[in-house]
């Protein structure tokens, strides 16, 4: 595995760190680099941005791992090239509404009751300040790739377009920052010691509703399903594998360890089970 040397002057910091706080992450030369905070999930946003690659979606980041060394120490992490062209901001579903109605999403949505009418209104907030049509096509695929994933990251700041400054058009940004995803969490949340049912049952969703499904269900009414994989189900613990050999890089050992790899296989079969029919 590539082992990148980052400089203080280059680290990034904005708006839209993780719900659980902020992570190292830099720009330089092009890529963007995210170091691992929380437990393994850097190797979580590679093998979702790989599997992502062997489905029918073609706006998604693609993610390799590398060790960063900063100020004398190392740290897991992934990279993905800066996917924003020249003139280009990402802005934020949150600060969009903010600049439109004066409050923040979150807010807003706070104070509907249904998970329908929240989507319906944050496709519609789209439409009117973008001129963007087909947001709830758009947001649909991301909600599945959250449910499948079981990406627990999904806040308003967190959901996000690109704005041309130049020619002042927006369009939309491809899936990106799952890096949450996979019970990857396991400082707080997630110790690799409990299993996929305890899991389950400490895991919320969002933004629209704290159950993967009830958002994943309200939108594939409202807009329709889309996510499929272009493999067989029973692929996927050698995806992962294939993953390890790919970066290993002729070391004996990898970078991360058999209890965190056998984590994600063992989640990614068990919803591989529950979403059969993207498969």
């Amino acid at each position: 595995m590539q082992t990148i040397e980052i400089y203080t002057e280059q680290i990034q910091t904005g708006e839209a760190h993780s719900s659980k706080g902020n992570q190292l992450k830099w720009e330089q030369g092009g890529w963007w680099y995210k170091a691992d905070a929380f437990g393994y999930e850097s190797l979580a946003e590679v093998v979702v941005s790989h599997l992502l690659q062997k489905s029918n979606l073609t706006e998604t980041v693609a993610y390799e791992p590398v060790l960063i060394r900063y100020k004398g120490t190392e740290y897991r992490g992934c990279r993905s090239r800066n996917f924003r062209r020249e003139k280009e901001e990402l802005i934020p579903l949150e600060r969009l509404a903010r600049s439109y109605t004066g409050f923040g999403l979150a807010r807003q949505l706070a104070h509907m009751s249904e998970v329908r009418e929240r989507i319906g209104y944050a496709k519609e907030l789209v439409r009117n300040v973008t001129g963007l049509e087909d947001f709830g096509v758009y947001l649909t695929k991301m909600l599945e790739i959250d449910a499948f994933f079981l990406n627990e990251d999904r806040h308003t700041n967190n959901i996000a377009l690109l704005y041309d400054t130049q020619i002042r058009e927006y369009r939309f940004c491809p899936f990106f920052d799952m890096g949450l995803s996979l019970f990857s969490d396991t400082r707080e949340t997630y110790p690799l010691a409990l299993d996929y049912e305890e899991c389950c049952k400490k895991i919320t969703a969002k933004p629209f509703h704290r159950d993967f499904d009830e958002q994943l269900d309200a939108a594939n009414e409202l807009y329709g399903c889309y996510l499929k994989f272009e493999m067989a189900a029973n692929r996927i613990d050698r995806v992962v594998e294939e993953i390890e050999e790919k970066y290993r890089g002729g070391q004996e050992e990898s970078w991360y360890t058999d209890e965190e790899t056998k984590r994600v296989q063992s989640v990614l079969r068990y919803q591989a089970r529950k979403y059969s029919y993207m498969f």
